[in-house]
């Protein structure tokens, strides 16, 4: 009968354990490290939200290598949300490559706008 139990519970805790590392491991660190990082915090239902995807797919390609764009889903990752005290989504927060909070805005934000902060960002 302990034989049994032995050979559930050791699986089991692997899996534990391994779940938790990617909790841990998985999401990118905000802000990325010596790197100008925009976050937009929202939910992939709210329409916003939806609004900003094809902004910052475009971001993502144009600032490539230069800049970490990333989202946050709110509905998957409430910490963050809770991290950076969001009131509203989506919300944008721009962090500098020191790591500071340099700007942040609340609902949809136009990509010329957000051009503007990460080229300002940028030095350029």
């Amino acid at each position: 009968m302990k034989m049994n139990a032995f050979k559930i519970l050791i699986p089991a805790i692997f899996l534990l354990s391994f779940c938790c590392l990617q909790t841990a491991w998985g999401a990118p660190e905000i802000p990325v490290k010596n790197t100008v990082t925009m976050v937009d915090i929202g939910s992939t239902s709210c329409i916003p939200c939806k609004m900003m995807e094809p902004v910052l797919e475009n971001l993502t390609k144009e600032y490539q290598g230069r800049v970490a764009i990333l989202f946050v889903d709110v509905k998957k990752d409430m910490a963050t949300a809770r991290k950076f005290d969001i009131r509203a989504i989506p919300t944008q927060v721009f962090f500098d490559k020191a790591g500071k909070e340099v700007w942040r805005h609340a609902g949809f934000l136009d990509q010329k706008t957000i051009e503007g902060k990460l080229n300002t960002l940028l030095g350029k």
